[in-house]
């Protein structure tokens, strides 16, 4: 009996601060839900995966999309299967964008040419990303490196490139694909969440700047979703994973992500959990009570590396 008292409190404590926030949230902070249809959407990452469902999402909601991504093939791939599929007749063409983000030298010259081609961009999706696995310790710098470059600066130069114009007509939208290892850290994600909070930290400030030139900034923290981010995640030394773990096999569907998106959008919300309840739990633990929090991940760790020596 004590024991489920005790579990009922702990419940309490944490969903609470949920609540209220969610209440808050409904009661002063509702803005005017923004008209999707005919605005411009500029997405990174958008020959696979989550910046995929994304663009199927936008498209569908009568959007002009705007692919970007650095295989020029797997864009035309998504453009035609998103004309092969469209729901409705009254749509734009898709476009398409060039952009090799780990070539930070190149972002400010190519997002030139994007907004001399297809003009002002009203909703900008930082998508892209990298991932990674490995003990920090047995991770190469150039492994940080890369990761802070696709996850980090090339979202910063992005979207640097598109403000001005953002500024100048007092509107615009800026979505981030950050993670809930944003908020919190787990063992074998050392160079991953060091990118994901780096990025949280930009753009949360860079929202409060933006608020008088009615430009809004939205961060979404996704759990796991099924896609290939763990296959092609880089290990220690740089090579990739090769593998697609249980967490990501057990994930979330992208469309259902890319869907939370839209939404997050079309709301204009600040933030978007997109997680288990388990989750949400864990990181109002990281912040209530960040000594069990820690003792937890110890206990995963060590429970991961007692699995992983079995399997050698």
């Amino acid at each position: 009996m004590g024991g489920f008292i005790k579990t009922h409190l702990l419940w309490s404590l944490l969903t609470l601060p949920l609540g209220l926030v969610s209440l808050y949230l409904f009661l002063f902070k509702r803005k005017p839900r923004l008209e999707l249809k005919n605005k411009v959407v500029f997405i990174t990452g958008a020959s696979s995966g989550l910046g995929k469902a994304c663009a199927e999402s936008f498209f569908n909601a009568k959007c002009k999309i705007i692919l970007s991504g650095r295989n020029k093939d797997r864009l035309l791939e998504v453009k035609n299967e998103l004309l092969k599929n469209k729901v409705n007749t009254d749509y734009h063409d898709p476009e398409i964008a060039v952009i090799d983000l780990e070539d930070l030298a190149s972002i400010p010259s190519k997002m030139k040419e994007v907004l001399s081609t297809f003009g002002p961009i009203d909703i900008v999706v930082n998508n892209a990303g990298l991932s990674s696995r490995g003990l920090g310790i047995d991770t190469d710098l150039e492994v940080y490196q890369r990761l802070m470059n696709v996850n980090f600066y090339a979202q910063i130069l992005v979207t640097k490139a598109l403000l001005p114009h953002m500024m100048q007509r007092k509107s615009g939208h800026i979505v981030v694909i950050s993670s809930v290892q944003g908020l919190i850290a787990i063992p074998s994600r050392t160079a991953y969440a060091a990118s994901k909070h780096a990025i949280e930290g930009y753009f949360n400030s860079l929202r409060a700047e933006m608020s008088s030139f009615n430009i809004d900034v939205c961060v979404v923290n996704p759990s796991y979703i099924k896609t290939n981010l763990s296959l092609n995640a880089l290990c220690g030394d740089g090579s990739q994973s090769g593998e697609v773990d249980n967490h990501i096999a057990k994930g979330f569907d992208p469309s259902y992500v890319a869907t939370e998106v839209v939404e997050c959008v079309a709301n204009r919300s600040e933030m978007k959990l997109v997680c288990p309840t388990y989750m949400q739990l864990a990181i109002c633990l990281r912040t209530m009570a960040p000594s069990l929090f820690f003792k937890l991940m110890e206990r995963r760790h060590k429970k991961e590396q007692s699995e992983s020596k079995k399997n050698m």
